[in-house]
């Protein structure tokens, strides 16, 4: 489990500020589900986090699942944002399939609470219409990454093996660099730039013709 130093109680914000208190809800959600484990955190943790009782935050969410489903929608949505404007570009599926890739670990890296929630520790038992709609932006994401990898394959430019199994294995490589970065923060890493540019050089040299 990562560790994580408490932080500060918020300040109580004006009432009609309800937007801003449901995102500082949320980002005080992030911190206590990673220092504490899901099964750990608790209403009234959050609530405490925040600076407002367990009753008022029960005015914004409904239960820490709700929490962490939303939590999950913004990062896949921000992501499938991503790939949908990468994929647009007129670009050759290489130079497409690098900068979905980039985009995802640059994400990662910039917001390691979402990232490690959504990615490596979201709790599977939790189920209903938003995990649903969360799982469905997800498989989308995915699809438009996987697709373009498939018009590197059309083009005859596999080393060896499918599309599927060079989606697979690309998507293995950058998780595991931003689960290991993220998970030892101590370590003396070289930069996120200079690790995502050699990782992807030599995975993309690996499965690529020419």
């Amino acid at each position: 489990m990562l560790t994580a130093t408490k932080p500060a109680k918020s300040t109580r914000l004006a009432k009609g500020c309800g937007h801003l208190r449901r995102a500082e809800i949320l980002k005080a959600a992030e911190r206590i589900f990673l220092r504490d484990g899901y099964q750990g955190a608790t209403i009234r943790k959050i609530a405490e986090d925040v600076g407002v009782s367990s009753t008022a935050l029960y005015m914004h969410f409904r239960d820490k699942d709700e929490m962490l489903l939303e939590i999950a929608e913004c990062a896949i949505n921000t992501l499938l944002a991503s790939n949908t404007e990468i994929v647009a570009r007129p670009l050759d599926p290489v130079s497409k399939v690098r900068l979905m890739l980039e985009a995802y670990m640059r994400f990662g890296f910039e917001n390691p609470n979402a990232y490690w929630l959504v990615y490596c520790s979201a709790p599977a038992q939790i189920s209903g219409p938003r995990q649903d709609q969360v799982n469905e932006l997800s498989a989308r994401c995915y699809e438009l990454f996987q697709t373009t990898v498939a018009q590197i394959e059309a083009q005859g430019r596999l080393k060896a093996g499918t599309s599927t199994l060079a989606a697979h294995i690309l998507w293995s490589a950058c998780h595991g660099l931003v689960s290991l970065r993220i998970s030892r923060p101590r370590r003396a890493w070289e930069s996120q730039e200079e690790l995502s540019t050699a990782m992807l050089d030599s995975v993309l040299g690996g499965l690529l013709v020419g």
